[in-house]
């Protein structure tokens, strides 16, 4: 049977585990450089630890972190928004038919930003393109149709994120095949795909129940600032 217990609290465990490299900590605390993701994680959420990540935040700077209950914050932090997201995983992987994807590069980074600020898919930095592999449709004129890749990387997990279609392309399938791609890939590395999800997008969470994917359970998005 699969322990999900890291995905009760991924930022965290994905900081310490398979973006160990790049993670900022202090004490029980750990974030993403601010040019990577504003994604964060506290081994506990408890004041002492809010006070590690404290100091690795500038004031006024955001964070977000992703957790399985409410989150209860001291008073020198404000939440700025809270919304709950669906966390789905693939446990019964159904690929749809392949595609032949362009493996994005930093030079592809405007074209990523251009279509993420258009489709809002959740945070994406000039610098999240680091995080793991990103794939896309490109249009003939060189902008992006569709997207999709990898963000948090834990033991036994990977995420796939960002995925998003231009309006004037959508439900022709890019989506769908580049989710194949990378699950694929992410699966022959031994890991299970996983997911998140706005609860209210009913067509995404459709289109992930016919790749496989399912929902665990919903998990709590804060986007909080230091006073």
């Amino acid at each position: 049977m699969t322990d999900f217990t890291p995905l009760e609290n991924p930022v965290w465990f994905s900081l310490a585990s398979g973006h160990k490299t790049i993670a900022r900590v202090n004490g029980v605390a750990a974030r993403y450089p601010g040019d990577v993701s504003p994604l964060s994680g506290l081994g506990e959420f408890t004041p002492p630890a809010f006070a590690d990540m404290r100091a690795l935040t500038m004031p006024g700077e955001i964070i977000g972190l992703v957790t399985a209950a409410k989150l209860q914050i001291p008073g020198d932090w404000e939440i700025v928004v809270s919304r709950m997201i669906d966390q789905m995983v693939c446990e019964d992987f159904r690929p749809a038919p392949e595609i032949e994807p362009l493996l994005l590069s930093e030079k592809d980074i405007p074209a990523m930003m251009a279509l993420t600020k258009l489709t809002q898919p959740g945070p994406f930095e000039h610098g999240t393109i680091g995080m793991g592999k990103y794939i896309g449709v490109p249009s003939p004129d060189g902008a992006l149709m569709a997207m999709a890749g990898q963000r948090m990387s834990l033991d036994r997990f990977r995420e796939i994120s960002a995925v998003c279609t231009h309006p004037d392309h959508q439900g022709k399938g890019y989506a769908g095949r580049l989710m194949t791609l990378l699950a694929t890939e992410i699966i022959a590395d031994g890991k299970m795909p996983f997911l998140h999800v706005k609860t209210e997008n009913a067509s995404a969470k459709n289109l992930y129940e016919k790749l496989g994917f399912r929902v665990r359970r919903a998990m709590h998005f804060n986007v909080i600032r230091l006073r």
